[in-house]
């Protein structure tokens, strides 16, 4: 593995559910789910609507604007685990897409200080390996 760095933190494992959001994310685009019997959006991935209940036939994935805002979040100042200890502090927040779901995410651009409820935010891509790329956020603007 000459002049790569190896990723060290947990990464998910992409599922039969979730392996088209993971997909768009390696191509730099957010995508999620739309139920097409209540025209809900549907974040996380799954195979039943969560607000009509409606079956797989009715989740289509659909392409997201990206942005949202920061619904709300805490700034971690000692890691949990010690492959995180480099990036202390950071944010974990939740953000409000545009689209109307929560996702849990890091907000990275900004001194974790700066950080706000309500704050808008647009997504940034983390090439973490080659294999997956992660959903980050950044202040908008």
């Amino acid at each position: 593995m000459s002049g790569t760095v190896e990723y060290k933190k947990p990464l998910p494992v992409p599922d039969l559910e979730s392996a088209e959001f993971w997909n768009g994310l390696k191509r730099h685009e957010l995508t999620i789910q739309r139920c097409e019997k209540c025209g809900k959006h549907v974040y996380y991935p799954r195979s039943i609507c969560p607000h009509c209940s409606a079956g797989p036939e009715s989740l289509k994935w659909v392409k997201a604007s990206g942005r949202g805002k920061v619904y709300t979040y805490a700034i971690v100042r000692q890691a949990a685990i010690p492959s995180f200890a480099p990036d202390v502090p950071y944010v974990i927040a939740v953000v409000e897409l545009s689209e109307g779901p929560h996702m849990v995410t890091n907000i990275v651009g900004c001194k974790p200080e700066e950080v706000r409820c309500e704050m808008p935010v647009e997504i940034v891509y983390d090439d973490a390996t080659p294999e997956i790329t992660l959903p980050k956020f950044k202040p908008s603007g």
